[in-house]
């Protein structure tokens, strides 16, 4: 990749083999590997320009003084977003050199103008120096190593620097495209041998024709094996067929709506590998809003393909999945590569999501689509050519639907990507099309992939007159009585499920998240064995239970709730439609009235108005009019608050501001930290852990070995009484340094073999 000799301007310092990185090398791989990243768009060419020029600084003597350890504090990149601005027009490529360091900053005029080198030496924002002022100089140098810029005939923004969401998800998208192409380049120089750079190796492919193969003989096998009753069998069927139907359909937006039960985690992984066959798309992404539901999704489809095409085809990505934020660059550029090299793959795969499956949060993707910091928009570019499936888009924060529509229309448009939102109740966002069109090429048009489905009725269901509530002693008394031994009752808080099992006794099993995940699975595997054998059983859970979780109770109780909820519960009455007589569903009120934070209360409030309003008989959970009717009217209620709070964001979009957007955009408002704990039946595990923590730190396989012991809680306040039971994990590689998101609790008393962890005198802190 280019020889050294005594007049050669060097990117990076020497490897592991002794061998400096040619500046000259450097940028013309990065710009090749960039405009690969965007070829078929009509700005690739501009990637090119941004990656010959993103290092344009480092051709200064300051830095390659920097190199030899004699110069610090200096600013390389400033230059060759200069020249791109004013020399060759390209706003995008400009902004994306400026932030390939220092994360995007502002589309604006004033903001861009404040590029110019002279401005900069007089006054630095961050208090840098230029390695070399004089752009001339370094444009000269630059064609001395017979590098050329060519002026694209077509540049994203050409030379309007209006911000509109649409126009700074396009930035990002050429940011994207450089930034990975940085990093790649950057780690296959530190990472070679003698005989040049060495890139890892690339993802693989997704063979969408195979992979849909062995779906489909998988859905066979699970059809022939069923109980399901009849009709839920062939509501399933019909699912399918619909998907694979509706998936000949040139890309673009689609809505799934189907009924809690008939097969959609299947079926719309059907429709993907069938869309991706019809219009040559190249990856898969599903979205999914809970990581209980994610481990578990994530799971099947690896049972599924990698005993066909290996153990990275699916790519988990998010918080427990033992990455965390990625190194800085210049953290990157000292890396030497530890552990096995399965396992080093499956990471370097994970920074850029190069793989043909992903399965990631709701926070990872949408929040990725409005920061502004390399590591998050890395993986950008591989979302064009793809199929994105939203999974429960009920949970889409209202203030944030506007903006987030509009990112995703845009994101279909100009990728050539869909996107597909599924649930069981399909929030109202098609009122939202002309107010999401102000703010993108397209508004929110989405085709339905299936006519209305509907399963045949497989519970009744009493809604309890909310103004007459009852105490959770009588609640426990209604699910303990003889004749009803098989119940399951969903409480709202975990104060609430805490406080009802107490009053049903210790025969009564429990779900929450104060339980760590090897806890609950265990809890639901005894759960699964007594419903099968038609042993008693009565389940006291919080709505952790309601997406995800495939259990079959003849008996439900909820309280008052969102519609959405209290329908997803439905769901787990007579789920197979097996029972002799029709399921029952109590709707009713606790006296001690409680909900989670944020919108949850207010949707309850609507729930009980439209009954209040339509009595029980209206109460139409299979019809999608009056589904339909729930979101509108939620939408109008809390319109006034979520439009301040959206007008906020966007007015940081019309400013062009990427940091300011990136932080108002926020799907989870509250910080939380992970928590290792004590539980009884990992207890060997959990030590082992400890003493790990100990003597290595915090690594990301301790990360992924810990999640099955690991519980979510919001972070306390500075004086909770729970810190002194918290022990930080020091990070790995950093003495001095501990983590602040992850901690192991000390105090072994205080994990319940039923209720999970109860730290004394702090149960308002944990996460429903």
């Amino acid at each position: 990749m280019g020889g050294e000799n005594q007049t050669c301007f060097f990117a990076h310092s020497e490897n592991r083999v002794g061998r400096r990185h040619a500046l000259k090398a450097h940028l013309t791989e990065v710009s090749r590997l960039a405009g690969e990243y965007l070829a078929g768009s009509a700005y690739a060419t501009e990637g090119e320009l941004a990656g010959l020029l993103h290092d344009l600084g480092k051709y200064g003597d300051r830095f390659q003084a920097r190199l030899r350890g004699e110069e610090q504090g200096l600013d390389h990149w400033s230059q060759g977003a200069w020249l791109a601005l004013f020399k060759h027009r390209a706003i995008a490529a400009a902004l994306a050199i400026q932030g390939h360091h220092i994360g995007l900053q502002q589309l604006s005029e004033s903001a861009l103008r404040a590029l110019e080198p002279k401005k900069l030496v007089a006054n630095h924002p961050l208090q840098l120096r230029l390695s070399e002022p004089d752009v001339n100089l370094l444009e000269a140098r630059l064609t001395s190593d017979d590098i050329h810029c060519v002026t694209p005939h077509t540049t994203l923004l050409g030379n309007n620097s209006e911000s509109r969401l649409d126009r700074m998800l396009d930035v990002r998208m050429l940011f994207s495209a450089l930034v990975d192409a940085d990093f790649l380049d950057t780690e296959a120089h530190f990472q070679g041998d003698r005989n040049g750079k060495r890139y890892r190796n690339a993802g693989p492919k997704l063979q969408p024709d195979e992979a849909l193969k062995s779906l489909l003989a998988h859905l066979g096998g699970l059809k022939r094996g069923t109980k399901a009753a009849d009709s839920v069998a062939q509501a399933r069927q019909q699912l399918l067929d619909s998907c694979l139907c509706a998936a000949e359909s040139e890309s673009g937006l689609f809505t799934l709506t189907a009924p809690t039960g008939s097969g959609k985690t299947l079926a719309m992984l059907a429709f993907a590998l069938q869309h991706a066959i019809k219009n040559d798309l190249r990856r898969i992404v599903l979205v999914i809003p809970y990581l209980s539901i994610i481990e578990q999704t994530a799971k099947i489809y690896r049972d599924l393909f990698e005993p066909l095409f290996g153990e990275h085809y699916v790519l988990e990505h998010h918080s427990l999945a033992g990455f965390g934020e990625e190194k800085s660059k210049s953290d990157n550029e000292g890396e030497r590569g530890k552990g096995n090299d399965a396992e080093r793959q499956r990471r370097l795969l994970a920074e850029n999501w190069d793989a043909p499956i992903i399965v990631t949060t709701s926070v990872q993707f949408l929040e990725s689509l409005f920061s502004n910091r390399s590591s998050a928009c890395r993986k950008l570019h591989r979302l064009a050519r793809s199929v994105i499936l939203f999974d429960e888009v009920q949970t889409l924060p209202t203030n944030l639907a506007v903006p987030t529509l509009g990112a995703l229309s845009h994101l279909v448009h100009a990728c050539d990507s869909s996107v597909v939102f599924t649930t069981a109740t399909q929030p109202a966002f098609e009122h939202l099309h002309e107010t999401v069109a102000k703010h993108c090429t397209v508004g929110w048009k989405p085709r339905p992939i299936v006519p209305e489905l509907a399963l045949k009725k497989r519970a009744d269901i009493h809604w309890e007159n909310p103004v007459g509530p009852l105490s959770w002693a009588d609640v426990a008394q209604r699910i303990s009585l003889e004749t009803q031994t098989q119940a399951l009752c969903i409480v709202n808080l975990k104060r609430h499920a805490r406080e009802l099992w107490e009053q049903a006794g210790s025969s009564a099993l429990h779900l929450s998240t104060n339980m760590c995940p090897a806890h609950r699975r265990n809890t639901l595997n005894q759960v699964y064995d007594q419903l099968k054998a038609k042993q008693p059983v009565r389940l006291i859970a919080t709505q952790c239970i309601e997406a995800g979780v495939d259990v079959d109770f003849p008996l439900v109780y909820r309280a008052y709730g969102p519609l959405e909820a209290i329908i997803q519960a439905a769901g787990r009455c007579n789920r197979e439609g097996k029972q002799p007589q029709f399921g029952k569903v109590t709707v009713f009120m606790p006296q001690d009235e409680g909900y989670p934070p944020g919108g949850y209360e207010q949707a309850t409030r609507i729930t009980m108005m439209l009954l209040r309003d339509k009595g029980p008989d209206g109460m139409r959970l299979d019809d999608a009019e009056f589904i339909t009717s729930y979101y509108r009217t939620l939408y109008d209620i809390s319109g006034a608050h979520a439009a301040a709070r959206a007008e906020e964001l966007l007015g940081y979009v019309q400013a062009g501001s990427f940091p300011d957007v990136a932080r108002a955009y926020r799907l989870i408002a509250q910080d939380a930290i992970n928590v290792l704990v004590p539980y009884a039946e990992g207890i060997d595990d959990f030590r082992w852990l400890r003493d790990e923590a100990d003597r290595r730190g915090l690594t990301a396989q301790w990360i992924r070995d810990a999640r099955d012991l690991c519980v979510s809680m919001y972070r306390p306040k500075p004086d909770d009484t729970v810190w002194d039971a918290l022990i930080p994990v020091k990070v790995a590689g950093r003495e001095q340094r501990t983590s602040d998101d992850w901690f192991i609790y000390a105090v072994e008393d205080h994990y319940h073999p039923r209720l999970g962890l109860m730290p004394s005198g702090s149960l308002n802190n944990w996460i429903a």
